[in-house]
């Protein structure tokens, strides 16, 4: 597996028979390098949303435009969008899964918030969610913007994810404390990536906290458009 840091919550993961780009987030994003947008987007055979902010969603259906492939996420985020925009599209819900050539995604529980901007302020968008990918040898977790929730604990019960993303830069999401503490409360990671940081001055610059607070977890601090090979 190989996962690619986009800046802020966006990855590209090459897994299985797939390139997956999940809440790609490049158009605006402080940390992106736009003239490697190309790069970022090559190759991918799908998109994950996890929710409905620009700060994910923003670059999703011009992509799925350009490259011609499908939004993955909950139905009533991914289905209008696709409809209005001209997209396909793969919605579906929490505890459901669906196949994305050799790999498994399913959609788990965040908690957070999903809305989209409209002419009348921001506009319900269906529900937060994270996913579980996968390729019949190991299991990620995405968290999606969350909290710590009790819901992770059957995530672990259900599916033993060996990599865990987690979003935990604070002030939206979990911090790297929360993060640290659910990690070590609910799953048995071999891997942790942290995300949803270092974009703005209000979230966290370092994953410090994280890497202290999960000893003998490989905790990686990733760089953007720096490859993880897993």
């Amino acid at each position: 597996m190989k996962f690619t840091w986009l800046g802020h919550s966006g990855f590209r993961i090459e897994i299985g028979d797939q390139v997956l780009l999940l809440d790609p987030w490049i158009t605006g994003n402080p940390v992106f390098p736009q003239d490697r947008r190309a790069e970022a987007i090559a190759g991918a055979t799908h998109i994950l949303l996890t929710h409905g902010h620009f700060d994910h969603a923003n670059d999703v259906v011009s992509i799925a435009r350009e490259l011609d492939i499908p939004v993955v996420g909950i139905f009533d985020l991914v289905d209008p969008m696709a409809e209005r925009e001209g997209i396909a599209s793969v919605g579906f819900n929490k505890g459901g899964t669906v196949p994305l050539g050799s790999v498994g995604v399913t959609m788990v529980n965040a908690v957070h918030s999903s809305t989209l901007p409209s002419a009348d302020g921001p506009r319900p968008a269906g529900s937060e969610a994270g996913f579980v990918l996968d390729d019949g040898t190991r299991r990620v977790y995405v968290s999606g913007d969350t909290d710590v929730t009790m819901d992770m604990e059957l995530v672990e019960a259900l599916h033993a994810p060996e990599i865990g993303i987690l979003a935990c830069g604070g002030h939206f999401t979990m911090d790297m404390a929360r993060a640290a503490y659910a990690a070590k409360r609910f799953f048995n990671f071999r891997t942790v990536i942290p995300c949803h940081y270092k974009t703005f001055p209000l979230l966290a610059q370092s994953a410090q906290v994280l890497k202290d607070g999960l000893p003998g977890v490989d905790v990686i601090e990733p760089e953007v458009m720096g490859t993880i090979d897993l």
